[in-house]
């Protein structure tokens, strides 16, 4: 199952250079890198990042992750994978923009 991290380009761009990331500053302050499932993303994009353009779309397996990925209620009690170590860019399945159209954000072919 793939989940999603959505990063503002700075974040990603040193995340692709340093090779790993404890996340966005959100997730410094949490303790933990949030994440979304396909059917959460949307809603993510639009609540935390509704202004902003130049973002990038990670897909990571979440199978991969091992034990330190937990799945914790959130957002309407929804439950979100909440990852409790730094996140590896070898871990990352691909990455996309995720620029911002008139409606919201114009995500890749075939998500919300």
């Amino acid at each position: 199952m793939l989940i999603y991290k959505i990063f503002r380009r700075p974040e990603w761009d040193d995340f692709r250079d340093a090779g790993e990331t404890a996340g966005a500053p959100i997730d410094l302050a949490d303790g933990f890198i949030h994440f979304s499932t396909l059917g959460q993303v949307a809603e993510t994009a639009a609540k935390h990042f509704a202004t902003e353009s130049d973002l990038v779309l990670v897909a990571v397996e979440a199978d991969g992750l091992g034990p330190m990925l937990k799945w914790e209620p959130s957002r309407g009690g929804a439950l979100f994978p909440h990852l409790y170590r730094t996140l590896r860019i070898t871990e990352v399945v691909w990455d996309k923009s995720l620029p911002l159209g008139a409606t919201g954000h114009i995500f890749p072919a075939g998500m919300p």
